[in-house]
């Protein structure tokens, strides 16, 4: 019997010693996305048949002591912005719904390289950008620890099924916060690498500069597995970095003693206060890594409003260089939320994104110069826990400045880590973000901390 919660450590160490095959575990994921997916809506498009023909040739390999390593034989999800050779694509939107591309992405052939078993295409927002939306060819998806509840965006649907246990990891892209904030919402380890660690060919783009893909899953563990199958330099992706690939999971000591750690409260208690559940969550947060030995102080940057302003016009602004065709020609297609935020964008001035990138560079040289004498920063990565779904307006993203676009606007490794949960066990997260190219002190820091805590051992009730 297959357990009804794995981790991908968990069914890695029972597929290598042969103790658990692809076969049974690909079926009990199968099943789980029969039994609950109706009511998340966690996969818009399920491909069982090659999912199970890639299980028996994985268990085959196994057999005959061909083990690639710790994704052999594991489900995962595919958010569907990454292309998939012969299987359509669509980014969640009726303008490509058609779309078949003719190869996988670079770090979707990657997975399977790893031995990874894709179940299907994941709900996203539309081209990860407008979201929740209720008029597109799919519906969106809901949180398994609350259906009436909001997953986040724009990696809806890698939330939900990471969270209810249909997948035991999947992709997410995050232009403003799209893996951080789906994993804090859904009580998930989700880390945005740093720009240019994973190759971005193969995924339909949104904003060029601030686009970044990264693994989603339920342990910090987890995601450096998916991250070190995923990284790597393609020169297909002119911002793919050349630089040797560390062994993430080897990073995972445990030890964190000595790291000095900044505290950015003021971006959570007064640029876009949080609620009291989640400040005392973070306060919690920087307690325990205190008690592991770090070093914890506050620390001042600009205002959150002025990050989220610089993100947010060269985001509008490069989205709209992208589908301003479409746009012209197929407007009604795109559902009501996507196409309004694009009509917005098109109102930007290239004045506004010229201003926009000369303040980046300031903002990035701001980050650096305050982290000379740090490790790690950390803040809120969502401002309470996940609010009903009918709630989220058509311009919830802008009405308040996003605490996870600083770190887009940057290019910094960020991730969102689960510290704990609200009296109605809706999962609460605080965001850990290092120097660029440093992912593995941000997966030692978090992993450490999921040690530390109790929050990894409680799975939402289906």
């Amino acid at each position: 019997m297959v357990p009804e919660y794995l981790t991908i450590t968990e069914a890695a160490a029972l597929i290598e010693k042969k103790e658990m095959s692809p076969v049974e575990l690909v079926e009990s994921r199968l099943g789980r996305v029969t039994k609950y997916d109706d009511r998340l809506h966690s996969f818009i498009r399920l491909t069982a048949d090659q999912a199970r023909a890639a299980a028996k040739a994985a268990e085959s390999e196994i057999a005959a002591g061909r083990y690639r390593g710790p994704l052999h034989g594991i489900p995962i999800g595919l958010k569907d912005i990454y292309e998939t050779g012969g299987i359509p694509t669509t980014g969640h939107s009726k303008v490509m719904q058609d779309h078949v591309p003719k190869a996988d992405a670079f770090s979707v052939a990657r997975l399977r390289d790893a031995g990874a078993i894709p179940l299907g295409k994941l709900a996203t927002h539309e081209f990860a950008f407008g979201g929740p939306s209720f008029d597109l060819p799919w519906p969106p998806a809901r949180n398994p620890w609350d259906t009436s509840r909001f997953t986040g965006g724009s990696s809806s649907g890698t939330g939900a099924s990471v969270a209810a246990g249909l997948v035991l990891g999947g992709t997410g892209s995050d232009t403003g916060g799209s893996i951080r904030g789906p994993a804090a919402y859904c009580g998930l380890a989700g880390i945005k690498p740093t720009y240019g660690l994973i190759s971005r060919a193969g995924i339909l783009p949104l904003a060029f500069s601030l686009d970044h893909a990264g693994p989603m899953a339920w342990t910090t563990e987890d995601c450096a597995i998916m991250l070190q199958a995923m990284a790597g330099h393609d020169p297909a992706d002119p911002a793919s970095a050349k630089r040797a690939i560390p062994d993430y999971r080897a990073a995972l000591t445990g030890d964190v003693k000595g790291l000095r750690i900044g505290l950015i409260r003021h971006f959570y208690s007064t640029d876009h206060e949080a609620n009291a559940a989640t400040r005392d969550a973070i306060d919690s947060a920087a307690k325990t890594y205190e008690g592991l030995g770090c070093s914890v102080r506050e620390i001042t940057l600009s205002p959150l409003a002025e990050w989220a302003a610089c993100g947010v016009t060269i985001m509008l602004s490069e989205a709209f260089a992208i589908h301003q065709e479409n746009l012209r020609k197929r407007f009604t297609d795109y559902g009501e939320i996507f196409r309004d935020r694009m009509a917005l964008a098109g109102l930007i001035t290239a004045g506004d994104y010229v201003q926009a990138v000369r303040r980046r560079r300031e903002l990035v040289d701001e980050l650096d110069n305050a982290m000379t004498n740090l490790d790690l920063v950390m803040t809120a990565a969502a401002p309470s826990e996940a609010p009903k779904i009918e709630e989220v307006g058509k311009f919830a993203t802008m009405e308040k400045p996003s605490l996870t676009i600083p770190f887009n606007v940057t290019g910094s490794p960020a991730m969102s880590v689960c510290c704990g949960f609200t009296e109605n066990n809706l999962p609460l997260s605080f965001q850990i973000v290092g120097k660029r190219f440093d992912d593995a002190t941000v997966l030692r820091a978090a992993h450490a901390f999921e040690q530390a805590t109790p929050y990894r051992g409680k799975r939402p009730s289906l």
